[in-house]
């Protein structure tokens, strides 16, 4: 049984910095491409950062120089710090988990955990 479990989410001020963490059960980190979306009232869910299993990383403009994707293998755990919050980056923070298998991609989503920025 696959689970991705995020946490840390809460309520911050413009400026602050956190970090929250994706606990994958069921499923390596380390062998599939793991990524953060955020999803808005009103928007479609957005990628903000994606790491492949070759360690290459990428990032939504808004997120460049802020945010910063990672993952710890040995604790299976996806992370992402982000820095310089802004009002702007308010949402439910997902994970995803993709890993292509034959002819198809098989993907998994965490709950989310939602980020409030205040000004």
């Amino acid at each position: 049984h696959v689970q991705l479990v995020e946490s840390g989410g809460g309520v911050v001020q413009s400026g602050d910095s956190l970090r929250i963490p994706c606990v994958s059960s069921g499923i390596s980190v380390s062998v599939n491409d793991m990524s953060w979306y955020s999803e808005t009232p009103g928007k479609e869910r957005e990628l903000v950062a994606g790491i492949t299993t070759e360690g290459s990383v990428n990032y939504a403009d808004s997120a460049k120089g802020r945010f910063t994707i990672s993952r710890d293998n040995a604790w299976n755990t996806l992370y992402l710090q982000m820095n310089n919050l802004d009002p702007e980056d308010t949402g439910i923070y997902y994970c995803r988990s993709s890993r292509s298998s034959w002819s198809e991609i098989i993907t998994h989503w965490g709950q989310g955990t939602q980020v409030t920025v205040s000004s």
